[in-house]
C-alpha cells in the first residue's frame, strides 16, 4: 500500500541523524512522529500498512548509513514506531469516544423524542436503522443495571448478530436496561432478545411494545415497553416476557383515575374495617381472581385451609355486600381490586 508522502515526511531524516550519532530520538522528533501518526488514524489508514511503509523506508536508510551506526537502526527504528503507533492508537481513542458521544446523543434524541424528528431519521441510517418503517422496542431489565460496556450487553449482542446478522437493529442501554429496536415485521428478533436477556440477566423481565412507524413511533413503542414494566411491577405481574399489546386494558381502566379511585373507595372501602384492615382481604381476592375463582388453588397459594378461604370470602360478601362467586358481582370486585393494585390502595389514600 502507497501511503501520501505527508504521512511520513522527515522520517528517513530522523533515523539516518538518529543512527548516525547513536542517540535517542529527541522529544520534538517523538512529538512530530505522534503527529504523524494521528494524521494517518484521522486519514482511515491502519497502523499495520503503516509500520510496514516504516519498515520498507528503514530498509532504504540501510546504504546511506555507516557500518559502525548499522547496528542502531533496529533500535532507532523501534523508537519511532512506538511513537508514531503512540499517535495513531490515540487518535483511534480519541474517534472512539467521539463516536460513543455521537452515538449517545443520538439513542437519547430518539428515544425520547426531544429533537427534531427529521434530523433524527436523518443520522439514524449511520446507526443502522431505516427510520421509513415501523419500529418496535423491546426493553430487558435485570436485578441490576447494565450499561454498553458490560459482559453482559456485549453477549446478548453478539448472539443477536450470529443469529440475525445485520438486519438493521440496534442494541443499546439506557437507566440500566438493556433496549432492542427492531424492524416491527420482524417479531423473531425480539422474541429472541428477549430470551437471551432472560437468560443472561439470569432472570429479570423484558418488556415488548408494539410497532409504530417513523422516529415518532420508536419514542411509543420504547414508552410502552416502560408502562407494561411498571404496569407488571404495580401488578405482580412475574411473566418473564411482557407484550404492551396484551396490556391494554390496564391503561383503559385507568385513565380516568377519579373514577377508578371512586370505584376502589366504594366497593373496597368497608374492607378496611376488617380485623387487621384491608390487606389481607384484599389479598384473598387477588388470589382468588388470579386463579380463576378456584377457592382450593387461592388457599393454596396463600398458604390457608380451604375452611380459611370461604370464611375469607364469606366476610368479603358480608362487608361489601358483593359475593364473589356471583356473575354479575364479580366483574365489579375485580375491576376495583386491579384499580387497588394500580393506585396502590390501601397504602395510599384515594
Amino acid at each position: 500500500m502507497q501511503l501520501p508522502e505527508e504521512h511520513l515526511d522527515g522520517y528517513t531524516g530522523i533515523l539516518t541523524d538518529a543512527c548516525a550519532t547513536g542517540r535517542r530520538l529527541s522529544r520534538d522528533e517523538r512529538a512530530l512522529l505522534r503527529a504523524r501518526g494521528e494524521g494517518a488514524a484521522e486519514a482511515g489508514l491502519g497502523l499495520r500498512a503503516v509500520v510496514r511503509a516504516q519498515l520498507a523506508l528503514a530498509r532504504t536508510v540501510v546504504p546511506e548509513l555507516p557500518r559502525a551506526a548499522v547496528g542502531d537502526l533496529l533500535a532507532t527504528v523501534e523508537e519511532a514506531v512506538d511513537a508514531f503507533a503512540e499517535g495513531h492508537e490515540r487518535a483511534q481513542r480519541l474517534a472512539v469516544r467521539q463516536e460513543e458521544a455521537a452515538r449517545r446523543e443520538f439513542i437519547d434524541d430518539l428515544l425520547y423524542g426531544r429533537s427534531n424528528l427529521g434530523h433524527v431519521a436523518e443520522r439514524a441510517e449511520r446507526f443502522g436503522l431505516l427510520l421509513s418503517q415501523a419500529h418496535a422496542v423491546a426493553v430487558a431489565q435485570g436485578a441490576e443495571p447494565y450499561d454498553d460496556g458490560y459482559p453482559v450487553t456485549r453477549g446478548i449482542e453478539t448472539s443477536l448478530l450470529a443469529r440475525f446478522g445485520d438486519r438493521h437493529i440496534l442494541l443499546t442501554t439506557k437507566d440500566g436496561r438493556v433496549i432492542c429496536i427492531a424492524p416491527g415485521d420482524q417479531g423473531e428478533v425480539l422474541r429472541y432478545f428477549a430470551k437471551q436477556a432472560y437468560a443472561a440477566m439470569d432472570g429479570g423481565q423484558v418488556a415488548i411494545g408494539r410497532a409504530h412507524p417513523g422516529a415518532g413511533g420508536v419514542v411509543h413503542s420504547y414508552e410502552e415497553a416502560l408502562n407494561a414494566l411498571d404496569l407488571a411491577a404495580r401488578m405482580d405481574l412475574d411473566d418473564p416476557v411482557l407484550h404492551a399489546a396484551d396490556l391494554l386494558v390496564y391503561p383503559v381502566l385507568t385513565r380516568d383515575r377519579q373514577a377508578m379511585a371512586d370505584l376502589v373507595r366504594s366497593v373496597l372501602g368497608p374492607l378496611k374495617s376488617a380485623r387487621g384492615g384491608a390487606r389481607p382481604l384484599l389479598d384473598t381476592l387477588t388470589a382468588y381472581f388470579d386463579t380463576g375463582c378456584v377457592s382450593a388453588e387461592a388457599a393454596r397459594r396463600l398458604s390457608l385451609s380451604v375452611r380459611a378461604m370461604t370464611y375469607r370470602l364469606d366476610r368479603i360478601r358480608k362487608l361489601t355486600g358483593a359475593d364473589p362467586s356471583d356473575p354479575v358481582h364479580r366483574y365489579t370486585l375485580q375491576t376495583a381490586v386491579i384499580g387497588a393494585r394500580l393506585l396502590d390502595w390501601p397504602e395510599q389514600d384515594l
